[in-house]
């Protein structure tokens, strides 16, 4: 970790993304740990969840810690109360806090004033910890990162944004098909492509869906419209109407590829109807890996990191 905080996966290395996955495999595989004992985490959500809240919550439990869910009507982040205040409040209580917010500036602000870790559980320019869980499925899957391509199709979203950040990072070659409105921001793809240049990976960005997944280890895809951005939904279904994931464009990746998709799903826009039940897909494998993967950044965060390194290296 470069700072206290992950706020971004720029945060981390690519030593540090191997790392966090070979303790996520170690602690996968060794089940309930007592590593930390009287932490407490606070989960900061202006924006509900499934997947985050519960394999924040479970990580910290099967560590022996112990975590407290703030809801917005709770917290009133930004309205009721400044985060500037929430977070020097916070820190006087719990060890850890993981924010899931609308902007990502409430998160730098919530970071600059917290004296304990803050979390990145997901805000409008990044996802980090859902990449990370993603790359640890990936690599149990494949065995490897670096020299692998994935194929992204869909928004140029918070999450297309961590994971071309973690691919270029780790030698992964990283495409996205987007429409042209809808592309990842050039800040993200101009330090992605800084990294590429160190690790080898190569970066590609098209608008046709078929150029990224031809020959790709990894397909993966999003909802068109995230959370927040309901009242564009219309414009964005005729927008990327081209760009569902279907069997016929799965067939133009490599034979034994994999489906991705971080759920929730729109079955029938972004992804075809049976996809994710298809023997290609690992979606419900990554949704159990990102609580393998929290547990392993939680016990890296709070120093409670005891036990062998056997597994990934």
């Amino acid at each position: 970790m470069k700072s206290k905080d992950l706020l971004s996966i720029s945060d981390l290395s690519s030593e540090g993304i191997h790392s966090l996955i070979s303790d996520a495999v170690d602690m996968k595989a060794k089940g309930w740990l007592s590593l930390l004992d009287g932490k407490i985490l606070a989960l900061l959500f202006e924006k509900p969840s499934l997947r985050t809240r519960v394999s924040f919550e479970v990580a910290m439990r099967q560590l022996g810690g112990q975590a407290i869910y703030l809801s917005p009507a709770e917290v009133g982040l930004g309205e009721r109360e400044s985060a500037p205040d929430v977070a020097r409040v916070l820190s006087r209580y719990v060890d850890v806090i993981a924010a899931r917010t609308f902007s990502h500036q409430t998160l730098e602000v919530l970071a600059s004033y917290s004296s304990v870790p803050v979390i990145n559980a997901l805000s409008d320019l990044e996802h980090p910890c859902q990449a990370l869980a993603d790359f640890l499925t990936i690599y149990e899957k494949k065995g490897a990162l670096s020299g692998l391509t994935l194929a992204f199709i869909g928004d140029g979203n918070n999450v297309a944004h961590s994971l071309l950040l973690a691919a270029s990072l780790t030698g992964m070659n990283f495409r996205i098909a987007s429409p042209a409105d809808y592309r990842v921001q050039d800040r993200i793809l101009h330090l992605a492509q800084d990294y590429a240049i160190d690790s080898g990976a190569e970066v590609f960005c098209t608008e046709e869906p078929s150029s990224a997944v031809s020959g790709a280890d990894v397909v993966y895809t999003d909802v068109w419209a995230s959370m927040g951005q309901e009242a564009e939904a219309d414009k964005r279904r005729q927008a990327f109407a081209g760009y569902q994931v279907n069997s016929e464009l799965l067939s133009l990746a490599k034979e034994d590829a994999i489906f991705m998709h971080d759920l929730p799903a729109h079955h029938g826009e972004e992804v075809a109807e049976g996809i994710l039940d298809s023997p290609q897909s690992v979606v419900f494998d990554q949704a159990e890996n990102k609580m393998h993967l929290l547990k392993a950044l939680l016990a890296e965060i709070l120093g409670g990191l005891e036990i062998p390194l056997t597994a990934y290296r």
